[in-house]
Protein backbone atom coordinates (compact mmCIF):
# COMPACT_ATOMS: atom_id res chain seq x y z
CA UNK A 1 0.00 0.00 0.00
CA UNK A 2 2.90 2.36 0.71
CA UNK A 3 4.85 1.79 -2.35
CA UNK A 4 1.54 2.08 -3.85
CA UNK A 5 1.53 5.79 -3.35
CA UNK A 6 5.31 6.46 -5.33
CA UNK A 7 3.01 5.52 -8.02
CA UNK A 8 0.45 7.76 -7.88
CA UNK A 9 0.57 10.74 -9.76
CA UNK A 10 -2.40 12.28 -7.62
CA UNK A 11 -0.20 11.71 -4.85
CA UNK A 12 2.74 13.66 -6.66
CA UNK A 13 0.41 16.68 -6.95
CA UNK A 14 -0.12 16.85 -3.30
CA UNK A 15 3.64 16.69 -2.48
CA UNK A 16 4.68 19.29 -4.71
CA UNK A 17 1.57 21.73 -3.94
CA UNK A 18 2.52 21.08 -0.03
CA UNK A 19 6.39 21.61 -0.05
CA UNK A 20 5.84 24.54 -2.00
CA UNK A 21 2.94 26.27 0.85
CA UNK A 22 4.93 25.09 3.05
CA UNK A 23 8.10 26.92 2.93
CA UNK A 24 6.75 30.31 1.35
CA UNK A 25 4.17 30.38 3.79
CA UNK A 26 7.03 30.62 6.34
CA UNK A 27 9.03 32.86 4.37
CA UNK A 28 6.38 35.20 3.79
CA UNK A 29 4.99 35.05 7.52
CA UNK A 30 8.46 36.48 8.73
CA UNK A 31 9.70 38.19 6.45
CA UNK A 32 8.36 41.94 7.25
CA UNK A 33 10.15 40.96 11.22
CA UNK A 34 13.08 39.44 9.66
CA UNK A 35 13.96 43.05 7.66
CA UNK A 36 13.12 45.19 9.85
CA UNK A 37 14.64 43.62 13.40
CA UNK A 38 17.71 41.84 11.55
CA UNK A 39 18.74 43.10 8.55
CA UNK A 40 17.24 46.58 9.28
CA UNK A 41 15.83 47.25 6.07
CA UNK A 42 14.51 50.84 5.07
CA UNK A 43 11.35 51.40 2.51
CA UNK A 44 12.86 51.19 -0.58
CA UNK A 45 14.92 47.86 0.60
CA UNK A 46 11.69 46.59 1.11
CA UNK A 47 10.36 47.63 -2.13
CA UNK A 48 12.80 46.82 -4.12
CA UNK A 49 13.43 43.21 -2.40
CA UNK A 50 9.59 42.77 -3.31
CA UNK A 51 10.09 43.47 -7.04
CA UNK A 52 12.70 41.42 -7.15
CA UNK A 53 10.09 38.29 -5.83
CA UNK A 54 7.90 39.35 -8.62
CA UNK A 55 10.98 39.05 -11.72
CA UNK A 56 10.61 35.02 -11.55
CA UNK A 57 6.89 35.03 -11.66
CA UNK A 58 6.90 37.88 -14.45
CA UNK A 59 9.66 35.51 -16.86
CA UNK A 60 7.99 32.11 -15.88
CA UNK A 61 7.58 31.92 -19.88
CA UNK A 62 11.56 30.64 -19.60
CA UNK A 63 10.26 27.36 -18.29
CA UNK A 64 9.88 26.28 -21.51
CA UNK A 65 13.46 26.60 -22.74
CA UNK A 66 14.59 24.44 -19.31
CA UNK A 67 12.12 21.87 -20.72
CA UNK A 68 14.25 21.25 -23.82
CA UNK A 69 16.95 19.66 -21.15
CA UNK A 70 15.11 18.36 -18.37
CA UNK A 71 11.63 16.70 -17.67
CA UNK A 72 9.07 18.57 -15.84
CA UNK A 73 8.90 16.32 -13.67
CA UNK A 74 12.82 16.37 -12.50
CA UNK A 75 12.20 20.41 -13.02
CA UNK A 76 9.53 20.08 -10.63
CA UNK A 77 11.92 18.40 -8.03
CA UNK A 78 14.78 20.94 -9.32
CA UNK A 79 12.51 23.62 -8.01
CA UNK A 80 11.48 22.64 -5.01
CA UNK A 81 14.68 21.99 -3.99
CA UNK A 82 15.98 25.82 -4.84
CA UNK A 83 12.61 27.10 -3.42
CA UNK A 84 13.73 25.45 -0.12
CA UNK A 85 17.46 26.30 -0.38
CA UNK A 86 16.55 29.70 -1.08
CA UNK A 87 14.22 29.93 2.45
CA UNK A 88 16.53 28.11 4.30
CA UNK A 89 19.45 30.34 3.32
CA UNK A 90 17.30 33.27 4.03
CA UNK A 91 17.96 33.82 8.05
CA UNK A 92 22.06 32.93 7.53
CA UNK A 93 22.41 36.07 5.26
CA UNK A 94 20.87 39.15 6.49
CA UNK A 95 22.54 41.39 4.38
CA UNK A 96 21.18 43.68 1.31
CA UNK A 97 22.76 41.38 -1.38
CA UNK A 98 22.13 38.14 0.20
CA UNK A 99 18.53 38.93 1.30
CA UNK A 100 18.28 39.81 -2.30
CA UNK A 101 20.43 36.65 -4.03
CA UNK A 102 18.45 34.35 -1.43
CA UNK A 103 14.83 35.90 -2.52
CA UNK A 104 15.37 35.40 -6.07
CA UNK A 105 16.72 32.26 -5.61
CA UNK A 106 13.38 31.20 -3.45
CA UNK A 107 11.50 33.11 -5.78
CA UNK A 108 12.89 30.89 -8.80
CA UNK A 109 11.77 27.72 -7.19
CA UNK A 110 8.85 29.12 -6.12
CA UNK A 111 7.45 30.33 -9.58
CA UNK A 112 8.79 27.31 -11.66
CA UNK A 113 7.45 24.77 -9.43
CA UNK A 114 4.15 26.80 -9.25
CA UNK A 115 4.10 27.14 -13.32
CA UNK A 116 5.39 23.20 -13.53
CA UNK A 117 2.53 21.98 -10.71
CA UNK A 118 -0.19 23.55 -12.92
CA UNK A 119 1.13 22.22 -15.78
CA UNK A 120 0.89 18.48 -14.58
CA UNK A 121 -2.07 18.93 -12.66
CA UNK A 122 -3.58 19.71 -16.16
CA UNK A 123 -1.92 16.75 -17.76
CA UNK A 124 -2.47 14.33 -15.69
CA UNK A 125 -5.68 14.76 -13.87
CA UNK A 126 -9.21 13.90 -15.28
CA UNK A 127 -11.45 16.58 -16.79
CA UNK A 128 -14.33 15.50 -15.69
CA UNK A 129 -13.20 15.21 -11.52
CA UNK A 130 -9.85 17.59 -12.16
CA UNK A 131 -12.23 20.44 -10.08
CA UNK A 132 -12.93 18.18 -7.36
CA UNK A 133 -9.28 17.16 -6.82
CA UNK A 134 -8.06 20.39 -7.30
CA UNK A 135 -10.32 21.93 -4.87
CA UNK A 136 -9.16 18.94 -2.28
CA UNK A 137 -5.02 19.68 -3.00
CA UNK A 138 -6.62 23.64 -2.18
CA UNK A 139 -7.89 22.37 1.06
CA UNK A 140 -4.75 20.64 2.15
CA UNK A 141 -3.18 23.89 1.08
CA UNK A 142 -5.04 25.73 3.33
CA UNK A 143 -4.20 23.23 6.25
CA UNK A 144 -0.81 23.50 5.41
CA UNK A 145 -0.75 27.30 6.17
CA UNK A 146 -2.57 26.78 9.26
CA UNK A 147 0.15 24.27 10.17
CA UNK A 148 3.01 26.74 9.68
CA UNK A 149 1.55 29.36 11.53
CA UNK A 150 0.70 26.90 14.28
CA UNK A 151 4.80 25.72 14.07
CA UNK A 152 6.16 28.82 13.75
CA UNK A 153 3.94 30.68 16.96
CA UNK A 154 4.82 27.86 19.07
CA UNK A 155 8.35 27.73 17.80
CA UNK A 156 9.13 31.41 18.65
CA UNK A 157 6.31 32.33 21.35
CA UNK A 158 7.57 29.47 23.47
CA UNK A 159 11.04 27.98 22.73
CA UNK A 160 12.72 31.27 21.92
CA UNK A 161 13.98 29.95 18.34
CA UNK A 162 15.69 32.72 15.95
CA UNK A 163 15.30 33.67 12.86
CA UNK A 164 17.34 32.07 10.74
CA UNK A 165 16.61 28.45 12.76
CA UNK A 166 13.55 28.73 11.54
CA UNK A 167 14.05 29.62 8.17
CA UNK A 168 16.43 26.78 8.27
CA UNK A 169 14.15 24.39 9.46
CA UNK A 170 10.95 24.71 6.95
CA UNK A 171 13.45 25.10 4.14
CA UNK A 172 15.45 22.34 5.00
CA UNK A 173 12.42 20.24 5.10
CA UNK A 174 11.35 21.43 1.24
CA UNK A 175 14.54 20.45 0.16
CA UNK A 176 14.50 17.02 2.05
CA UNK A 177 10.82 16.33 0.35
CA UNK A 178 12.43 17.62 -3.09
CA UNK A 179 15.43 15.30 -2.61
CA UNK A 180 13.40 11.88 -1.46
CA UNK A 181 10.74 12.46 -3.88
CA UNK A 182 12.89 12.34 -6.84
CA UNK A 183 14.35 9.40 -5.53
CA UNK A 184 11.27 7.68 -4.31
CA UNK A 185 8.76 8.52 -6.87
CA UNK A 186 7.98 6.72 -10.43
CA UNK A 187 8.68 8.30 -13.53
CA UNK A 188 5.85 9.28 -15.14
CA UNK A 189 6.03 9.62 -18.94
CA UNK A 190 3.76 11.93 -20.25
CA UNK A 191 0.84 11.15 -22.17
CA UNK A 192 0.78 13.88 -24.77
CA UNK A 193 4.57 15.42 -26.20
CA UNK A 194 4.35 19.17 -24.45
CA UNK A 195 4.99 21.36 -27.20
CA UNK A 196 8.67 23.25 -26.32
CA UNK A 197 7.85 26.49 -27.89
CA UNK A 198 6.53 29.62 -27.03
CA UNK A 199 3.22 30.36 -28.77
CA UNK A 200 0.32 32.67 -28.00
CA UNK A 201 -2.56 31.22 -29.21
CA UNK A 202 -5.61 33.35 -30.81
CA UNK A 203 -7.90 30.32 -29.98
CA UNK A 204 -7.35 30.67 -25.95
CA UNK A 205 -7.48 34.79 -25.95
CA UNK A 206 -10.07 34.52 -23.25
CA UNK A 207 -8.30 32.40 -21.09
CA UNK A 208 -4.86 35.27 -21.97
CA UNK A 209 -7.55 38.04 -20.68
CA UNK A 210 -9.59 36.50 -17.95
CA UNK A 211 -5.85 35.39 -16.86
CA UNK A 212 -4.76 38.97 -17.23
CA UNK A 213 -7.28 40.31 -14.81
CA UNK A 214 -6.96 37.86 -12.45
CA UNK A 215 -3.22 38.50 -11.45
CA UNK A 216 -4.81 42.48 -11.17
CA UNK A 217 -7.27 41.07 -8.72
CA UNK A 218 -4.70 39.34 -6.70
CA UNK A 219 -2.31 42.49 -6.26
CA UNK A 220 -5.33 44.47 -5.36
CA UNK A 221 -6.16 42.05 -2.34
CA UNK A 222 -2.69 41.33 -1.63
CA UNK A 223 -1.45 44.68 -1.22
CA UNK A 224 -4.45 47.13 -0.75
CA UNK A 225 -6.91 45.00 1.21
CA UNK A 226 -4.97 44.22 4.41
CA UNK A 227 -3.13 47.70 4.33
CA UNK A 228 -6.35 48.91 4.59
CA UNK A 229 -7.35 47.57 7.42
CA UNK A 230 -4.39 48.31 9.27
CA UNK A 231 -4.09 52.19 8.27
CA UNK A 232 -7.95 52.70 8.47
CA UNK A 233 -9.03 50.80 10.97
CA UNK A 234 -5.86 50.11 12.90
CA UNK A 235 -5.61 46.20 12.95
CA UNK A 236 -3.27 45.17 15.05
CA UNK A 237 -1.07 41.76 13.82
CA UNK A 238 -2.59 39.88 16.40
CA UNK A 239 -6.19 40.46 14.61
CA UNK A 240 -4.27 39.94 11.08
CA UNK A 241 -2.96 36.49 11.99
CA UNK A 242 -6.54 35.35 13.46
CA UNK A 243 -7.72 36.85 10.09
CA UNK A 244 -5.41 34.33 8.24
CA UNK A 245 -6.72 31.40 10.54
CA UNK A 246 -9.75 31.91 9.70
CA UNK A 247 -9.28 31.97 5.89
CA UNK A 248 -7.24 28.48 6.24
CA UNK A 249 -10.27 26.86 8.25
CA UNK A 250 -12.57 28.24 6.28
CA UNK A 251 -10.87 27.11 2.68
CA UNK A 252 -10.35 23.91 4.51
CA UNK A 253 -13.87 23.02 4.42
CA UNK A 254 -15.19 25.11 1.61
CA UNK A 255 -12.08 24.58 -1.02
CA UNK A 256 -13.78 21.01 -1.81
CA UNK A 257 -16.96 21.66 -1.67
CA UNK A 258 -16.20 24.42 -4.58
CA UNK A 259 -14.74 22.07 -6.73
CA UNK A 260 -17.68 19.53 -7.07
CA UNK A 261 -19.91 22.70 -7.30
CA UNK A 262 -17.69 23.72 -10.62
CA UNK A 263 -18.39 20.08 -11.90
CA UNK A 264 -21.99 20.13 -11.14
CA UNK A 265 -22.50 23.59 -12.67
CA UNK A 266 -19.89 24.29 -14.81
CA UNK A 267 -17.20 26.72 -14.97
CA UNK A 268 -19.57 29.25 -17.17
CA UNK A 269 -21.58 29.84 -13.49
CA UNK A 270 -18.52 29.01 -10.99
CA UNK A 271 -16.68 32.28 -12.23
CA UNK A 272 -19.68 34.51 -12.87
CA UNK A 273 -20.64 34.12 -9.66
CA UNK A 274 -16.87 34.85 -8.45
CA UNK A 275 -16.79 38.07 -10.71
CA UNK A 276 -20.41 39.14 -9.74
CA UNK A 277 -18.89 38.17 -5.56
CA UNK A 278 -15.69 40.98 -6.18
CA UNK A 279 -18.13 43.50 -7.57
CA UNK A 280 -19.46 43.67 -4.16
CA UNK A 281 -16.49 43.37 -2.38
CA UNK A 282 -14.67 45.76 -4.35
CA UNK A 283 -17.14 48.47 -4.28
CA UNK A 284 -17.70 47.54 -0.40
CA UNK A 285 -13.87 48.53 0.42
CA UNK A 286 -14.37 51.20 -1.10
CA UNK A 287 -16.67 52.61 1.30
CA UNK A 288 -16.57 50.59 4.24
CA UNK A 289 -16.81 52.49 7.32
CA UNK A 290 -16.96 49.45 10.28
CA UNK A 291 -14.20 47.44 10.78
CA UNK A 292 -16.21 44.17 11.45
CA UNK A 293 -17.44 44.90 8.10
CA UNK A 294 -14.30 44.95 6.54
CA UNK A 295 -13.57 41.64 8.48
CA UNK A 296 -16.24 40.02 6.24
CA UNK A 297 -15.10 41.73 3.61
CA UNK A 298 -11.39 40.41 3.98
CA UNK A 299 -12.44 37.04 4.56
CA UNK A 300 -15.06 36.92 1.60
CA UNK A 301 -12.52 38.40 -1.11
CA UNK A 302 -10.32 35.57 0.47
CA UNK A 303 -12.31 32.38 -0.03
CA UNK A 304 -13.23 33.75 -3.28
CA UNK A 305 -9.85 32.54 -4.11
CA UNK A 306 -10.99 29.41 -4.22
CA UNK A 307 -13.01 29.58 -7.10
CA UNK A 308 -9.99 30.20 -9.21
CA UNK A 309 -10.28 26.40 -9.64
CA UNK A 310 -12.64 26.90 -12.10
CA UNK A 311 -10.59 29.14 -14.84
CA UNK A 312 -7.69 26.86 -14.70
CA UNK A 313 -10.30 23.97 -15.75
CA UNK A 314 -11.85 25.69 -18.11
CA UNK A 315 -8.48 26.26 -19.93
CA UNK A 316 -7.97 22.16 -19.22
CA UNK A 317 -11.16 21.41 -21.73
CA UNK A 318 -10.22 24.08 -24.66
CA UNK A 319 -6.65 23.21 -25.14
CA UNK A 320 -4.83 20.94 -27.10
CA UNK A 321 -2.91 18.60 -24.40
CA UNK A 322 0.36 19.22 -26.15
CA UNK A 323 -0.21 22.94 -25.38
CA UNK A 324 -0.59 22.74 -21.57
CA UNK A 325 3.04 23.17 -20.28
CA UNK A 326 3.77 26.13 -22.52
CA UNK A 327 0.60 27.79 -21.87
CA UNK A 328 0.60 27.12 -18.25
CA UNK A 329 4.41 29.16 -18.26
CA UNK A 330 2.82 31.40 -20.60
CA UNK A 331 -0.42 32.12 -18.19
CA UNK A 332 1.96 32.98 -15.21
CA UNK A 333 3.66 35.47 -16.90
CA UNK A 334 0.29 37.10 -18.19
CA UNK A 335 -0.66 36.89 -14.38
CA UNK A 336 2.58 38.56 -13.50
CA UNK A 337 2.68 41.35 -15.85
CA UNK A 338 -0.17 43.47 -13.07
CA UNK A 339 2.12 42.37 -10.44
CA UNK A 340 5.23 44.62 -12.31
CA UNK A 341 3.40 47.97 -13.07
CA UNK A 342 0.13 47.57 -10.67
CA UNK A 343 1.33 48.20 -7.23
CA UNK A 344 2.71 51.31 -8.10
CA UNK A 345 0.69 53.13 -9.96
CA UNK A 346 -2.30 51.96 -7.50
CA UNK A 347 -0.22 53.40 -4.48
CA UNK A 348 0.29 56.84 -6.39
CA UNK A 349 -3.65 56.88 -6.63
CA UNK A 350 -4.09 55.31 -2.73
CA UNK A 351 -1.86 58.80 -1.71
CA UNK A 352 -5.15 60.74 -2.75
CA UNK A 353 -7.74 58.58 -2.24
CA UNK A 354 -8.27 54.71 -1.11
CA UNK A 355 -11.60 54.21 -2.15
CA UNK A 356 -10.15 54.90 -5.85
CA UNK A 357 -7.88 51.72 -6.03
CA UNK A 358 -10.80 49.74 -5.19
CA UNK A 359 -13.65 51.28 -7.46
CA UNK A 360 -10.42 49.99 -10.23
CA UNK A 361 -10.60 46.82 -8.72
CA UNK A 362 -14.66 46.61 -9.40
CA UNK A 363 -14.27 48.22 -12.73
CA UNK A 364 -11.26 45.45 -13.32
CA UNK A 365 -14.27 42.38 -11.85
CA UNK A 366 -16.56 43.98 -14.36
CA UNK A 367 -14.64 43.89 -16.98
CA UNK A 368 -13.89 40.03 -16.32
CA UNK A 369 -18.03 39.14 -15.78
CA UNK A 370 -18.49 40.41 -19.20
CA UNK A 371 -15.88 38.68 -20.39
CA UNK A 372 -17.51 35.32 -19.07
CA UNK A 373 -20.41 35.73 -20.88
CA UNK A 374 -18.41 34.35 -23.49
CA UNK A 375 -17.40 31.49 -22.16
CA UNK A 376 -19.64 27.86 -23.65
CA UNK A 377 -22.05 25.80 -21.80
CA UNK A 378 -19.92 23.21 -22.63
CA UNK A 379 -16.16 24.18 -23.48
CA UNK A 380 -13.72 22.35 -25.66
CA UNK A 381 -11.34 22.09 -28.48
CA UNK A 382 -13.14 24.39 -31.13
CA UNK A 383 -15.45 25.38 -28.28
CA UNK A 384 -13.49 28.24 -26.63
CA UNK A 385 -15.73 31.02 -26.66
CA UNK A 386 -19.58 31.52 -27.52
CA UNK A 387 -17.62 33.31 -30.75
CA UNK A 388 -16.02 30.05 -31.53
CA UNK A 389 -19.66 29.27 -33.60
CA UNK A 390 -20.19 32.52 -34.92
Amino acid sequence: MFRNIFKSRVALLYILSISMIFSFSAWMSLLNNFVVEVAKFNGSQIGFLQSIREIPGFLSFGVIFVLFFVSQQKLAYISMIALGIGVAFTGLFPSTIGLYVTTLIMSLGFHYLATINQSLSLQWLDKKTSPVTLGKIAAANSFTKLLVFVLIFFMMKFYSVEYKSVYLIFGGITVVLGVLSWILFEHFKDDVPQENKLKLKKEYWLFYVLTFFAGARRQIFIVFASFLLVEKFGVHIESMVILLFVNSILNIYLAPKIGKYIVRFGERLALRIEYIGLIIIFTSYAFVSDVHVAYLLYISDHLLFSMAIALKTYFQKIADPKDLASASAISFTINHIAAVFLPVILGIIWLKSNALVFVIGTLIAVCSLILSFLIPKNPRVGNETTLSRV
